[in-house]
């Protein structure tokens, strides 16, 4: 069972998600204590292919006031995402060859560890977003109606 810490809508307005992975996360301890306070963003954050590995750039981690003074945190720190080898060749490759790019969906608990789901998605045109917002509305509409007829 996993709880949710943050996730990012803006990531499912402006792309279209292929696929999914659950990826563990390499975190120091004091991000780990400011996650568990909800003092996460990933408003901007963008997955990243190095050398056979997988990163997190961008994600906003607050540093909490009760740091102790001998680390000094950096709220943007790149951040490594652990996956196995083969989910990262899979990835790399469709990224490379077909125009994928790879987002974070969102951050969450699983047994007590922190974890990121990534998004194999292609970015949505302007028009694919108003559809996406008009399809919205009409499933919105659908059920206040559902609502007044069934009183």
């Amino acid at each position: 069972m996993s709880m949710a810490i943050v996730d990012n809508k803006k990531a499912l307005h402006d792309y279209h998600i292929i696929d999914r992975y659950e990826a563990g996360m390499v975190l120091e301890g004091w991000e780990v204590k400011a996650i568990r306070q909800g003092r996460v963003q990933l408003k901007e954050a963008y997955v990243i292919a190095r050398d056979n590995e997988i990163f997190l750039f961008g994600a906003h981690v607050s540093s909490l006031t009760s740091t102790s003074s001998f680390s000094h945190p950096e709220a943007r720190r790149t951040r490594k995402l652990l996956l196995h080898a083969r989910e990262i060749d899979k990835l790399v490759g469709k990224v490379k060859q077909a125009g994928f790019t790879m987002v974070p969906l969102n951050l969450h608990w699983v047994k007590g560890r922190v974890k990121c789901d990534i998004a194999l998605a292609k970015g949505k045109r302007e028009y694919d977003k108003r559809d996406t917002e008009r399809e919205r509305d009409w499933l919105r509409e659908q059920q206040q109606i559902m609502k007044i007829h069934r009183r």
